[in-house]
C-alpha cells in the first residue's frame, strides 16, 4: 500500500522512510516509530493501517537500512545503544514531521519500544507535533523531562514488562501529572511488544486491538 521516500531533515540531509498515504487528500498525518528491530514490516504494516484510518503515515528509517532479524536481541540492542537519540529525534523524526505538515496538516507522533522512547523526546524538541501517542517506551529523564513535554500524550505499558517496568510507569505518569501534563494512560495485563503480531510470543490480540481503537481516536480528536 505504501512506498519508500527520502525526505529533508532540517539540517539538509537526506533521510529515508516508508509512506503510506489516506484515500482523501488533506489528511492528518502520524509519524509512526520502529521498535529496536529497524523499520521491519510490521511498522510498514502498521503505517498502512494508520492510512486506512485516514492517516497519511511515515516511518523514518532511524537505522538507516540495517533490520534486525527478531531473534537477534544482541544485534538490536547493539544498533540501539549506537543510535543517536537526540540527532534521530531532532533531525531524522523532525524531517518527517515537517514532510507530513508541508500542507498545513496537523501530524502526531507514535512509537514502539524504542520508538515510544524517542516520541516523548519529540513531545519536548519538536514544535512541528500536535500530539504523541507512546507504546511501552520511556527514556531517561535526562533525554527528556515530563515538564519539558509540550503535546498531549496517550500512552500503552504492560504489566508484564521486564525493560519498561511498572516501576518505571509510575514514576513517569506521577512526573507529568506533577508537572500538570495532559496524559491519557493505560495499562494492560501483557507482554512487552504486546501489539506486534508478527512476535507470536508476546502478542496480544485483544489488548493490541484495544490499544488500536484508543490510539486513533486520540488522534482523531487531536489532529482531524
Amino acid at each position: 500500500m505504501g512506498t519508500s521516500i527520502s525526505f529533508k531533515r532540517p539540517d539538509g540531509r537526506e533521510a529515508n522512510g516508508y509512506l503510506a498515504n489516506a484515500s482523501k487528500g488533506d489528511a492528518p498525518g502520524v509519524v509512526v516509530i520502529q521498535e529496536w528491530w529497524g523499520l521491519q514490516d510490521q511498522i510498514k504494516g502498521l503505517c498502512d493501517r494508520f492510512a486506512r484510518a485516514g492517516f497519511d503515515a511515515l516511518a523514518p528509517d532511524l537505522y538507516k537500512g540495517t533490520v534486525v532479524p527478531y531473534h537477534n536481541t544482541e544485534a538490536a540492542g547493539k544498533e540501539m545503544n549506537s543510535l543517536d537519540f537526540m540527532d534521530a529525534t531532532t533531525q531524522t523524526v523532525r524531517g518527517a514531521v515537517q514532510y507530513l505538515a508541508r500542507n498545513g496538516a496537523r501530524v502526531g507522533l507514535t512509537g514502539f519500544c524504542l520508538g515510544g522512547a524517542v516520541t516523548i523526546i519529540g513531545a519536548t524538541k519538536i514544535p512541528e507535533l500536535t500530539a504523541g501517542v507512546v507504546f511501552y517506551g520511556i527514556p531517561p529523564e535526562a533525554a527528556a523531562r515530563p515538564s519539558d513535554v509540550k503535546i498531549p500524550l496517550q500512552a500503552h505499558f504492560a504489566s508484564k514488562d521486564d525493560w519498561c517496568t511498572p516501576q518505571v510507569v509510575d514514576a513517569f505518569e506521577k512526573a507529568m501529572k506533577e508537572a500538570g501534563k495532559s496524559l491519557e494512560l493505560f495499562r494492560y495485563d501483557a507482554d512487552h511488544a504486546f501489539v506486534n503480531e508478527q512476535r507470536m510470543s508476546v502478542h496480544d490480540r485483544k489488548a493490541a486491538e484495544l490499544a488500536w481503537g484508543r490510539a486513533t481516536e486520540f488522534f482523531h480528536r487531536h489532529l482531524g
